[in-house]
């Protein structure tokens, strides 16, 4: 990725723009024949938290920035009762294609991150799901738990797996094999990337190569997640993500693929939290309009 020095642009129309020009690539990289030919497939980011996730058979639940909705649709085969919601209009025509051919009744909403309370209605779910790569594109991370903790229930869980605030301030691989913090760790108004390549393998270069990136530190994310009336019962910190997060074709890989499909360092996995998983429950007693 190239760092951009310029004012920050609009960041939804340009992020959405950006997303819009994944889609097509997406559709064929996720693998989606896999959840067509096998009704009992699950993604590989639902089923890396099966033990934290526990059971949700009969739950509704609502996943935020589903994107083409493979984690979506590996939730409602676990029993929830799915709606997923995300901005790009192209990637949910994907994603209720998908549910069609699965024959899964899912309902797919269009809205920005911070329309969700308009878009789906306060306290009407039993869980929110975000799933690896969501609040790296959102400004607020308070706001966002304000709309997390508008959403559910009372009783109801936040269940997030995403990317750590450590990986995203990190350089791209080097020829020195350094790993070296180059951009914000705390949230910031925004870095501005030039990124022609999505993270699944495709020919071409996308067409919107432009996003507006956002950190947020740990500590601000589980402030926001406390302040908006959630306590948290779960965190826990991995040495993997999904994707080869370094991955350079001038530079040897510095992450390598676990037997999960998961990648860590290649060298001293230890050193780099790389992802994380947190679990929080709105009080009951506590209610919070947005």
């Amino acid at each position: 990725m190239v760092v951009v020095d310029e004012p920050i642009p609009d960041y939804i129309q340009t992020n959405k723009a950006n997303w819009n020009s994944r889609v097509a690539f997406h559709e064929r990289g996720y693998g989606l024949d896999a959840f067509r030919h096998d009704p009992t497939h699950i993604s590989e980011v639902v089923q890396f938290d099966l033990p934290r996730l526990g059971s949700i058979e009969g739950l509704d639940g609502v996943h935020l920035q589903c994107h083409i909705g493979t984690d979506t649709l590996s939730l409602a085969r676990l029993g929830a009762h799915m709606t997923g919601l995300d901005f790009s209009a192209p990637a949910l025509d994907v994603a209720r294609r998908l549910a069609a051919d699965c024959g899964t009744s899912i309902d797919y909403v269009e809205s920005d991150l911070y329309g969700a309370p308009d878009a789906l209605g306060a306290e009407r779910f039993d869980f929110v799901f975000t799933g690896v790569g969501a609040l790296c594109w959102l400004p607020d991370v308070r706001r966002w738990a304000q709309v997390v903790a508008s959403l559910l229930r009372p009783g109801g869980f936040l269940f997030i797996r995403e990317g750590h605030p450590m990986l995203w301030a990190l350089d791209d691989p080097r020829p020195d094999e350094l790993i070296v913090i180059a951009h914000p760790y705390f949230e910031t108004e925004g870095t501005v990337f030039v990124q022609s390549k999505t993270y699944v393998d495709h020919d071409g270069d996308l067409a919107e190569p432009t996003i507006v990136h956002f950190n947020h530190g740990l500590g601000q994310i589980i402030t926001a997640v406390a302040d908006a009336g959630l306590r948290m019962v779960l965190f826990e910190e991995h040495q993997s993500v999904p994707w080869n997060a370094l991955a350079d074709e001038m530079v040897a890989d510095e992450m390598v693929a676990d037997e999960m499909g998961e990648f860590r360092l290649r060298d001293r996995p230890e050193r780099l939290a790389a992802s994380y998983t947190l679990r929080a429950v709105k009080d009951p007693s506590d209610t919070l309009a947005v």
